[in-house]
């Protein structure tokens, strides 16, 4: 098991950007492919972004592609997402999940260790 802490969310104006960090602590970290998925209440859970266990696979929802980019630093057990270029549609609380294995995924079900999730809030 691996236990993840997400960090860096808060409000922002459109066009802006945040950094979102999940730092995980636990059984090796580099062991696991990383995800970044968020929830708007009364919606489901929607992928974001998944990068593989080294960092040379990544993964994008339609809805990011070019304005996202997920990253990881496998030496200080963190990963990243960097948002620019926000849309008030970004709204959400962000969740980051690892997965065993190499490769990241967009289905939601094959991740089994859960952050508690950071508000991102973007106005218009």
């Amino acid at each position: 098991q691996v236990q993840l802490v997400e960090s860096g969310g808060g409000l922002v104006q459109a066009g802006g950007s945040l950094r979102l960090s999940c730092a995980a602590s636990g059984r090796a970290f580099s062991n696991y492919a990383m995800g970044w998925f968020r929830q708007d209440p009364g919606k489901e859970r929607e992928f974001v972004a998944a990068i593989s266990w080294s960092g040379g696979a990544t993964y994008y929802a339609d809805s990011v592609k070019g304005r996202f980019t997920i990253s990881r630093d496998n030496a200080k057990n963190t990963v990243y997402l960097q948002m620019n270029s926000l849309k008030p549609e970004d709204t959400a609380i962000y969740y980051c999940a690892a997965k065993a294995g190499g490769l990241g995924t967009s289905n939601a079900k094959q991740y089994n260790n859960w952050g508690q999730g950071t508000q991102v809030t973007v106005s218009s």
